[in-house]
């Protein structure tokens, strides 16, 4: 199974301000929702869960969401599984048939993936923005990859879309 970790980032690598605030472009979020609609799945953690909401859910075509939590859960929605580990989300979604899996955030689930050495690919739309404080791509944690660059996409005069292969 290819998995792609798609984030959106600052030019100095924030995924969100401390209060969790995303003032991203239009035409970004335009590019997540077709990697959305394309892979039709996602693995988030679960605070990126509560910050989307049911409805922020329903605006991206309604995938299946697998969320990553060491909490247990009351939810009940079937599109919405939980797991506690990287490898139960990707067993998760193969059982279901899916063949890309597309990894959404935080930085706290990122980072487990690259820690695990998951990622087969990662999307960056770098916004225009720099944020003092924020919430990093990746927790400070004991990985290294070596990134090839597939190619670029000028989202809009002022957003650029990286995509990288992770070389493992």
């Amino acid at each position: 199974m290819k998995v792609i970790l798609y984030m959106a980032i600052t030019a100095n690598g924030y995924i969100a301000k401390e209060n969790d605030d995303t003032p991203w472009s239009d035409e970004e979020w335009e590019a997540f929702n077709e990697i959305v609609k394309r892979t039709k799945n996602e693995v988030i953690g679960r605070r990126t869960l509560e910050l989307f909401g049911e409805k922020g859910i329903e605006a991206m075509g309604s995938p299946f969401i697998v969320v990553l939590s060491s909490k247990e859960s009351t939810n009940h929605n079937k599109n919405i599984k939980f797991v506690s580990t990287p490898q139960e989300a990707l067993k998760l979604l193969k059982e279901q048939g899916f063949e890309e899996a597309l990894v959404a955030g935080g930085s706290i689930l990122n980072t487990s993936f690259m820690k695990e050495g998951l990622v087969d690919e990662i999307y960056l739309d770098v916004e225009p923005f720099i944020f003092g404080k924020g919430i990093p791509l990746f927790q400070p944690e004991g990985f290294e990859y070596k990134l090839e660059l597939l190619e670029t996409n000028k989202l809009s005069s002022q957003t650029i879309q990286l995509h990288y292969k992770v070389i493992k």
